[in-house]
């Protein structure tokens, strides 16, 4: 969707949007309009079901007094709690009703609110950017459109004094909309598209962005040892790859210490020879959703020019059964060179996690690692689709983490670590081993116990984003199917970092 900011409408707009907060008067342009319109608007205003809640919406059709066909007044909500967040909501709302009224185009006429703490160019950008996360399609396999289907926005035209700082204000939110997208990209592609190689193949594209982008293959891997992350993709015939994305921004000093993200990319998981019943296969080629989030994020960060230094890591599998597969009861050497025993071949992730977290803090000794997976079923059991789980050694950061997370919607609970987790994982036979007794009923916090063992005590956070990889039904901001879970979470991080909000 294209998006253009503006100081007056077109002459012959077709739809004009006027924004109202809960129990305000109209703006200036929107008072304006209601003139031109002999005040329809604000007798649409005094309907007693409308309230101008968030993403609430009341039109008048083919108004006399403009040549506009549709005339929409949007609801923020109360002016006091007006943010970045409701605003993407009210902007989703908008752009999934245009859609409905297969209606291609409309012209946002922003006035300031009084009483909200965001200026006119925040208020437009905002808007802006829930209304292009909200009009994403993944259709690329479509071949035929239907006629009565309607298709997405394809322009936005807002309306606002502050050209510049819109503009401004949208060369980092639209960066963040394009890596939104990738991530959803990249979750949505059947697992016959998406594999290993051809997941770097779509990475390699962010080179253009000033992004440096190796993969090692599974002859280098060997090499240096990264044996659990062989392991799980040693069933499948894709070779699996260990993709490593660096961006350096203008200003970043030689030798500064990244921020690390680290991302579960398993294409494609079976369960292995411990293979899953056939109703929780379909939606496991989402089981690479951190790592397509860890790629969303660089691709963000790049395209908007951050000012920071960051690197990526994504160990890219797939799990499948065959006369190679890795088994129950197997013991490898990690890359840390501790062994490891196998217990379960349906918990791959944290094999594949654990040699990736030693790689990144041992190359790169970053200031701090984040990973991200859809790691256990008990985290849904107990947080279902509200939150995902985070686990932290460092109370800053995972205090950082949440925080960026409620800014955007993508809500974090703290989950515990301890030593008694640690125990669970002790071995007869190896050094330790992958998987514990119990831990259907405690997974999610042995999994992350596991994986604490290998960041070499760096400040580390672990995103457990299990269950919030896929939307069943469309959302204020999301369509149905992949979310993009977590890059706009760790953009508000990074970029808190910058100082930019």
């Amino acid at each position: 969707m294209n998006i253009d900011f503006v100081a007056k409408p077109a002459t012959d707009a077709a739809v004009l949007v006027v924004l109202i907060a809960e129990g305000a008067k109209l703006g200036a342009r929107g008072d304006a309009l209601d003139k031109m319109l002999s005040g329809a608007l604000q007798r649409s205003l005094a309907l007693p079901r409308f309230k101008g809640k968030k993403g609430e919406i009341t039109e008048l059709l083919v108004p006399s007094g403009t040549k506009a066909r549709r005339v929409i007044i949007l609801g923020l909500g109360a002016a006091k709690d007006i943010a970045a967040l409701s605003l993407r909501e009210a902007g989703g709302a908008l752009a999934a009703h245009l859609v409905k009224e297969f209606e291609t185009t409309a012209t946002v006429l922003i006035d300031p609110v009084k009483g909200c703490k965001l200026d006119e160019a925040q208020l437009a950008g905002e808007l802006a950017l829930g209304a292009q996360l909200r009009n994403y399609r993944f259709d690329r396999f479509l071949t035929e459109q239907k006629p009565d289907k309607a298709k997405p926005l394809a322009a936005l035209s807002v309306v606002t004094s502050h050209l510049a700082a819109a503009e401004k204000v949208m060369a980092r939110l639209g960066a963040v909309a394009n890596g939104v997208a990738l991530a959803r990209d990249l979750t949505n592609e059947p697992p016959n598209e998406l594999y290993p190689e051809s997941f770097v193949a779509r990475a390699k594209s962010l080179a253009k962005l000033g992004v440096k982008v190796e993969a090692l293959d599974e002859k280098q891997m060997a090499k240096i040892g990264l044996n659990a992350l062989l392991s799980v993709g040693q069933g499948s015939a894709k070779p699996p790859r260990l993709l490593v994305l660096q961006y350096k921004g203008a200003g970043t000093k030689k030798g500064d210490a990244p921020l690390a993200f680290v991302g579960k990319g398993v294409c494609f998981d079976s369960g292995g020879l411990c293979i899953k019943r056939s109703g929780a296969m379909y939606d496991m080629k989402g089981d690479m959703a951190g790592g397509a989030a860890v790629v969303g994020l660089i691709r963000a960060l790049a395209e908007r020019k951050a000012k920071v230094n960051v690197v990526g890591v994504v160990g890219l599998v797939e799990n499948m059964p065959s006369g190679t597969a890795f088994k129950p009861g197997d013991i490898v050497k990690t890359l840390s060179g501790r062994t490891i025993e196998m217990i379960d071949t349906d918990a791959e992730g944290r094999l594949v996690l654990i040699d990736a977290l030693y790689y990144t803090a041992s190359r790169f000794k970053p200031k701090s690692i984040v990973d991200l997976a859809t790691l256990t079923y008990s985290i849904q059991a107990a947080l279902g689709t509200v939150f995902a789980g985070i686990f932290a050694n460092d109370d800053d950061l995972a205090e950082q983490l949440t925080n960026a997370g409620q800014a955007v919607g993508e809500r974090l609970w703290r989950m515990p670590l301890d030593k008694v987790y640690d125990e669970h994982l002790e071995s007869r036979v190896a050094d330790i081993k992958h998987h514990a007794d119990d831990s259907e009923s405690g997974d999610a916090p042995h999994a992350a116990a596991l994986l604490k063992q290998f960041v070499q005590d760096r400040p580390w956070a672990h995103l457990d984003i299990a269950g919030r990889e896929f939307a069943g039904k469309d959302r204020s901001t999301c369509p149905a199917g992949g979310t993009g879970y977590a890059v706009q979470l760790l953009e508000q991080f990074v970029a808190k970092t910058e100082g930019l909000v």
